[in-house]
């Protein structure tokens, strides 16, 4: 089998050295604050969608990693990795597209074993964690920040992992009581949930402290899972792919989002030579991405509680990587963008960059009201419940898409079961739990309450690991 090349990969902000993948992977985000991108875009091969006519997702799933992941990891260790990845998933097609009408579908990504598209990215990250601290004969400490999936993706894919200490932030009072017990019901010794008393907003920038901080960083072996790991974004381009190859045709996505990793990654299977058409950024009335699109200010606000908890986000982590491709990878000018951005929270964006934007993505934002109005018009049209944030999606690809002239994707992130209430009281219709969730819902919770302070997640980290 040839050799893989050694694929190295740069911050953002340009003042850290170059790394391999394995690097890039257990560090997550740049010593300099920025994050990680491959120095190369890697190109699909030109006939891949023939060659791939009865492929298997996780076949995708290699295609992938293989490109990203160079010759720091073995192909026996990337079919090994993908394949127990994807063992828990309860759907054949680990993937399927669903057509609601002609040229609308839905790709559900919620058949994993925490019932959201998380789990896609997630298991592939655990199990790659696991060769490359394996090879160090090194240990993490993991701190997350989640608005909901990402931590209970978390959770279920590192719990028991010997080498991995894993801390949750999640902000209380915020989240549904499904996503909260998918984190706090779980009885692993290396796992550790932490209620925050403030937004999403205010647990990611805790995290972004936190790696900051070098002395910190080093002492406890800080290492990221959200999608500031660059292995997050390469895992989600496989079902981009799967995707286009089972319509066989070109295809504009709606993409539900709020710190902008899902869709980014749809944006790199288009640089690696994927036919895809406009992306869609689907986001509620927490609507930064939608409001820097239109009027070219990237501006933060408070975060809005909504009936779509996952995209009540204001500071969207993965824009910074749009940001840093659209400004033809000028770090310097990137720096200076995100300084400005950290001080005074409002980023205008340079003329050629919002051009660049608008060539590849539309947007929308999306309220609650219309939110329920698109629950119940999906499921009196089609028999299909759909959770709060795939309705937004839906909302998207029936408005900003509806001109596109070839087939509209909506990633449907979540199943409905996960927010039954807000599912419940749009369409009147009693939602089945899924065993997976039904035994979170009954077991014993464990989690600790701290202040949204840099110097209290600290503190309570020291003390377990």
């Amino acid at each position: 089998m040839k050799e893989r090349p050694v694929l190295n990969y740069i911050s953002t902000r340009g003042a850290a050295p170059a790394v391999p993948f394995d690097e890039a992977l257990l560090q997550g985000l740049a010593p300099d604050g920025g994050l990680y991108m491959s120095e190369t875009w890697p190109k699909l091969p030109a006939d891949w969608q023939s060659e791939m006519k009865r492929a298997s997702f996780q076949d995708f799933a290699l295609l992938a990693a293989r490109a990203f992941t160079g010759a720091s990891i073995s192909e026996d260790e990337l079919r090994s990795a993908i394949r127990k990845a994807y063992a828990p998933f309860d759907h054949p097609d680990i993937a399927p597209l669903r057509e609601l009408e002609p040229g609308l579908f839905l790709l559900e990504l919620f058949h994993g074993p925490t019932l959201a598209f998380k789990d896609f990215a997630m298991q592939v990250l655990a199990h790659l964690f696991e060769i490359a601290l394996q090879k160090q004969n090194a240990r993490r400490t993991i701190i997350v920040a989640t608005s909901g999936d990402t931590g209970g993706a978390a959770v279920e894919a590192f719990a028991g992992r010997e080498r991995i200490n894993l801390f949750v932030l999640f902000p209380e009072g915020r989240i549904s009581d499904a996503q909260r017990r998918q984190m706090t019901a779980i009885e692993a010794e290396n796992i550790h949930s932490i209620a925050v008393g403030g937004t999403f907003d205010d647990c990611q920038r805790i995290l972004k402290s936190l790696f900051a901080d070098a002395g910190f960083r080093d002492e406890v072996s800080l290492g990221a899972v959200n999608s500031i790991n660059w292995a997050r974004i390469m895992a989600q381009c496989a079902y981009y792919l799967w995707a286009l190859a089972r319509l066989r045709a070109p295809a504009a996505f709606a993409v539900p989002t709020g710190n902008f990793g899902d869709i980014f990654s749809g944006f790199v299977a288009r640089k690696m030579g994927a036919e895809l058409g406009p992306l869609a950024i689907a986001t509620n009335v927490n609507d930064i991405l939608h409001r820097a699109l239109s009027t070219g200010v990237y501006k933060s606000e408070t975060a809005r509680q909504t009936l779509s908890p996952a995209m009540d986000i204001q500071i969207a982590s993965n824009f910074e990587r749009l940001l840093f491709e659209c400004l033809d990878r000028d770090t310097a000018s990137l720096a200076r963008l995100m300084e400005g951005f950290a001080k005074t929270g409002e980023l205008v964006l340079p003329e050629q960059v919002l051009a660049a934007m608008r060539a590849v993505f539309r947007s929308c934002g999306v309220s609650d009201e219309e939110t329920l109005a698109e629950i119940r018009r999906t499921f009196d049209a089609h028999g299909v419940l759909v959770d709060p944030h795939t309705a937004v999606g839906l909302y998207a690809a029936r408005s900003v898409l509806k001109d596109v002239g070839f087939p509209r994707v909506v990633i449907a992130t979540a199943h409905p079961a996960k927010f039954a209430g807000t599912v419940q009281s749009a369409t009147g219709k009693t939602l089945e739990v899924p065993p997976a969730l039904a035994a979170r819902l009954t077991a014993p919770e464990r989690f600790d309450r701290l202040p949204p302070d840099e110097a209290a997640i600290m503190s309570y980290v020291r003390a377990r690991i």
